[in-house]
């Protein structure tokens, strides 16, 4: 109980009526409020205040404001200094770190300083309106860190992520991934999809996002086909892309918006595809080793000098053709050399003494992917000679040659020519390796492959960018 009479306020009855209707009003709000009157700045203030004040409450009511905040003074002097030379103070957030409990705290106040004068205008004292919004701060810093957070996530998703807003779509947010796959540079936030990205208008899907923000009902799809202008000058490209878009709702369950996830699978699937291809021609290889085996026995013992050296020929094609074979099995060569693998071929299929091929071409490196391509390719082409084309009768023969052509010289061709074998017509359909060969070169850009079945016999032509042709993946 503080002894007023002998206070520098002196008795209550004495106060002066500014003083007086200021303590009325304070007393009577449920905000927190503090009066500092007098030269000696003596300070009160309403239940409120008190308990911003901590451990410093009630010893502080009655004695000098600098009492009260004495470890945060050099920054509570200069604005309790403006208000006592007739300049008021507002501000939306001030922090401190206070010692209020016994322990250093951060802690954040709203709060108006306003001069209180007299009639003649002498400034008597401060009233202050305040509130302490510390785990306000707090929490909404918390938000901000989890926000962030949640957008690091998005920035390194693999996955294309986007945010929609609205019943017209409204990019709202975009990661990387989602401006590698729809093209990088369109500038797309702010405004609706069918503007942003409008060439996917005509292909529906503004339809599905219009039906996900009606009902809600999630839309995934897998693998599915989009024309996009993502290309350097917005030339069109045909992409598979797996998507999903979820309705994104408010506290009250109202759609707000849709998340999109999507992700460019286009060469997931190609690789796939020709993994599958591989695997049929794997089949069909495996049912085609004893013709094959029977051609080199036939080869091998129509040319040898007599038995043993046949048994010794024919056992280094097979030992060859075992040893081609468990390449493909293994799935690469690694990088080699084009020479190399036409002469792996060569060991299963040449003849030593009638030498059935004609080889040229410059010694050129090939990355690992299409090795195995190519590899499986000239296997293909020589299993198909034997059989039916021109390895399949004495005097025919097989020229292969390889070189690098085209204006700028940046690509690569191989062409296998048959001359010298039985009369060649186009077949009624297309088997397993013939769909192998015309897959072209895996892990190459532009890969290109014509086959024409001329008077002379099949002609190959396969070729591919000479820079992919040689990467190693």
């Amino acid at each position: 109980m503080v002894e007023w009479q002998s206070s520098p306020l002196g008795a209550t009855e004495d106060w002066p009526v500014e003083l007086q209707t200021l303590v009325n009003v304070m007393l009577g709000s449920l905000q927190p409020m503090l009066i500092v009157w007098g030269p000696e700045q003596t300070t009160l203030y309403n239940d409120g205040y008190a308990a911003m004040c901590g451990n410093r409450h009630p010893a502080a009511f009655g004695r000098p404001y600098r009492d009260l905040w004495f470890d945060i003074w050099d920054k509570v002097d200069p604005i309790i200094s403006a208000a006592y030379a007739g300049q008021g103070t507002s501000m939306a957030d001030i922090e401190f770190i206070m010692n209020r409990k016994g322990y250093a705290e951060e802690t954040h106040f709203a709060f108006s300083y306003t001069p209180v004068r007299d009639p003649w205008g002498t400034v008597l004292g401060m009233f202050c309106a305040c509130s302490e919004i510390t785990g306000e701060v707090i929490m909404r810093r918390e938000q901000r860190t989890q926000e962030e957070r949640f957008r690091q996530v998005f920035e390194l998703s693999p996955g294309g992520i986007a945010t929609l807003v609205g019943p017209q779509h409204i990019f709202e947010y975009a990661n990387e991934a989602y401006y590698s796959m729809i093209g990088i540079g369109r500038d797309i936030i702010g405004k609706p999809v069918a503007k942003a990205v409008s060439e996917i208008v005509r292909q529906g899907f503004i339809d599905v996002l219009d039906g996900v923000y009606a009902t809600g009902t999630p839309f995934v799809a897998r693998g599915i086909a989009v024309e996009l202008n993502r290309g350097p000058l917005g030339e069109k490209q045909n992409r598979s892309i797996d998507v999903t878009y979820q309705a994104i709702r408010d506290p009250g369950g109202t759609i707000t918006g849709i998340l999109v996830q999507a992700q460019d699978v286009t060469e997931r699937l190609a690789e796939e595809k020709h993994r599958e291809l591989i695997s049929h021609e794997l089949g069909h290889r495996l049912k085609n080793q004893l013709a094959m085996v029977q051609a080199i026995a036939s080869q091998t013992l129509r040319t040898a000098r007599d038995i043993p050296s046949a048994r010794e020929t024919l056992a280094n094609r097979i030992r060859v053709l075992s040893n081609a074979h468990d390449t493909v099995i293994q799935g690469g060569l690694g990088s080699s050399k084009v020479h190399k693998l036409v002469n792996q071929m060569l060991a299963v299929h040449d003849d030593p003494v009638a030498r059935r091929f004609v080889v040229e071409g410059p010694n050129l490196r090939i990355g690992s992917r299409p090795s195995l391509s190519l590899s499986l390719i000239l296997h293909e082409l020589a299993t198909n000679a034997v059989k039916y084309g021109a390895l399949s009768v004495p005097e025919g023969h097989v020229e292969i040659c390889w070189s690098i052509v085209g204006d700028a010289r940046d690509r690569v061709e191989i062409v296998w020519s048959e001359k010298g074998g039985p009369a060649v017509r186009t077949p009624d359909f297309e088997g397993a390796g013939s769909r192998l060969v015309r897959a072209g070169l895996a892990g190459t850009t532009d890969s290109r492959v014509e086959i024409r079945y001329e008077q002379a016999g099949l002609r190959c032509e396969v070729s591919a960018d000479l820079i992919s042709f040689q990467q190693e993946h």
